[in-house]
């Protein structure tokens, strides 16, 4: 089976924590799969509010997820503290691609890594629109 494999940034432009709640973990006693992008959705959230962004206004439009990538490395259990860290990257005409990286807050350990691929959106057309130019430059070195 061929796996997923992400190239992520070197560096990541945000960093927050989250605690790995009762109702996220699976029959396995471990954060479930999809809990991953509820809490992608939250440090996403938390990333573009540290600019004076939403999803609904990111410098004058809005967002959609285009698709999400995940891969595992290791289990995180209830309690556990987690640091998300995210970072914008791979800018096109219309979309770029968030980057995350999970770890556990008191050791370190890489949980997981992922990847979204979020597109500018108007919701009252329905069409895609370009990224925004002073979004764009607060990643641009």
């Amino acid at each position: 089976m061929a796996r997923i494999k992400l190239d992520l940034p070197d560096t990541f432009s945000f960093i927050t924590t989250i605690l790995v709640r009762i109702d996220d973990i699976n029959y396995g006693n471990h954060l479930s799969n999809d809990a991953y992008l509820k809490y992608m959705h939250e440090a996403r959230l938390r990333f573009f509010k540290q600019f004076n962004f939403t999803e609904m206004d990111l410098a004058g439009t809005s967002v959609i997820m285009g698709d999400a990538a995940i891969v595992f490395k290791s289990e995180c259990f209830y309690g556990d503290e987690l640091t998300i860290e995210v970072t914008a990257a791979n800018f096109s005409k219309k979309s770029f691609d968030l980057f995350y990286r999970f770890k556990q807050a008191n050791t370190g350990v890489l949980c997981c890594e992922a990847k979204t691929g979020i597109v500018c959106f108007d919701y009252n057309t329905r069409k895609t629109t370009d990224v925004p130019l002073g979004f764009k430059q607060l990643f641009q070195h």
